[in-house]
Formats: structure tokens, C-alpha cells, sequence
């Protein structure tokens, strides 16, 4: 696959990007260098490899979801919050209707 100078300004229109001619004719080079990379990845054997999100063996951390002694911080505080809010509704925040 490769791309040509038609195919870049169709892209810049895509994306709304505005590009001058001469940066077109740069990308052209660039973009069909990244294609070949691209079609290399392709033709590696990866049968018998796990799909993974990370090189990295992670595990993610969790804490204990308890309630916070501190009573600067604890919560429990809702009517003050929304004593500051221009409008409240049943306890929340009360937002402009902005669909119709």
C-alpha cells in the first residue's frame, strides 16, 4: 500500500487540517515509509503469543474502599456543598437542559 499526494490532501481535508503544497510532497515519503514499517509488523509470526495491553506484567492495586475518619474530609457535608450551587435538585447539582 502506498499513498500519493491526492491521498495526503484528502486526509488534510479529513482531518481539517490546512496543508500547503510543499508540505504535502514532504508527508508523501514519510507516510509511505510508515506504511512499509506498518506491513513489516504484519508478516511476523506471532502464533502461540498472548494478546496483551502491556510488555509489562502489571496488577493493579486496590485499596479497601472504606469511609474516611477524618471529618474535614469525610463527606457527610452535601447541604453545605450545594448551599453554594446556583440551582439544586433532590440532592445534586441541578443543570441546564441542553438537549431537546
Amino acid at each position: 500500500m502506498s499513498v500519493n499526494e491526492d491521498d495526503v490532501r484528502k486526509m488534510a481535508v479529513l482531518a481539517r487540517i490546512a496543508m500547503p503544497d510543499e508540505e504535502i510532497a514532504g508527508l508523501v515519503p514519510e507516510l509511505n515509509n510508515i506504511l512499509h514499517w506498518v506491513e513489516q509488523l504484519g508478516e511476523v509470526d506471532v502464533t502461540g503469543v498472548e494478546p496483551m495491553a502491556s510488555v509489562i506484567h502489571n496488577k493493579q492495586r486496590l485499596r479497601d474502599d472504606v469511609i474516611n475518619a477524618d471529618p474535614q474530609t469525610a463527606g457527610g457535608v452535601r447541604d453545605k456543598v450545594l448551599a453554594n450551587a446556583p440551582m439544586a435538585e433532590h440532592g445534586f447539582f441541578g443543570v441546564p437542559k441542553v438537549i431537546e
